[in-house]
């Protein structure tokens, strides 16, 4: 999260921003209507999985990166959707948590708390995730951002070098690689940002310490490992 607030701040990672809004789907000519004010394509689009049995297969626990530990957040700091099929994946955005992975944990699973990510990665490299990638994590303060992207938080603190351990980073360029094979994201500084890039956001994590020159080779490696 990385602002003086920490974790405690519901503006986090709230799904702000542009909204949808409600829409009245009409039979007929009002269709038409719709369709020829340029809405239906979209609009339909990223609805189509909120029809019965549309959505994909979920099973409870499943996690999208083998080896992460499945710790649900509360269901008021996502929402439901059926990415990439409605909302195209295209960003990872690296966050610090400003306190310890139970924190992170903690605040997460509170409904309360309006924000969230998909995943957060512990000081040993130990990575739980708290939403699928399906879904739409608010985690950045952003409504388009949220919809574009997947969100990794990290224990620790922007200005403290020594949160970001070796085994952190290797385990973080790991997930981000796979997340980048799984959407044809770029490896590159354009689609791997961190909160503070974010349009419109108060933050500044992941801070002056985290060396991102470091962090992009290392996904490359992992990328390159894995193909």
């Amino acid at each position: 999260m990385g602002e003086e607030k920490g974790l405690g701040s519901r503006q986090a990672g709230k799904d702000t921003g542009p909204s949808l809004g409600r829409r009245a789907l009409f039979i007929g000519g009002a269709a038409a209507a719709v369709s020829a004010a340029g809405l239906a394509r979209d609009e339909l689009g990223r609805l189509w999985w909120r029809l019965p049995g549309v959505e994909k297969d979920r099973k409870e626990g499943e996690v999208d990166f083998r080896g992460a530990q499945w710790v649900a957040a509360s269901s008021a700091n996502r929402r439901r959707a059926d990415r990439p099929d409605d909302y195209r994946i295209d960003r990872v955005v690296i966050h610090v948590v400003q306190g310890s992975y139970a924190t992170a944990l903690r605040v997460f699973r509170d409904p309360g708390h309006g924000a969230a990510s998909h995943y957060v990665v512990r000081k040993d490299g130990h990575i739980a995730q708290m939403i699928r990638e399906l879904d739409v994590a608010f985690h950045a303060g952003n409504r388009a951002y949220n919809e574009r992207s997947v969100g990794i938080e990290h224990e620790g603190f922007v200005d403290r070098a020594s949160s970001f351990t070796d085994a952190m980073y290797r385990a973080s360029a790991r997930l981000t690689a796979a997340i980048c094979t799984r959407y044809d994201i770029p490896v590159d500084r354009e689609h791997i940002i961190g909160h503070v890039e974010v349009p419109g956001t108060d933050h500044t994590d992941p801070g002056p310490h985290w060396d991102w020159d470091r962090y992009i080779r290392l996904v490359k490696e992992a990328r390159t490992a894995s193909a």
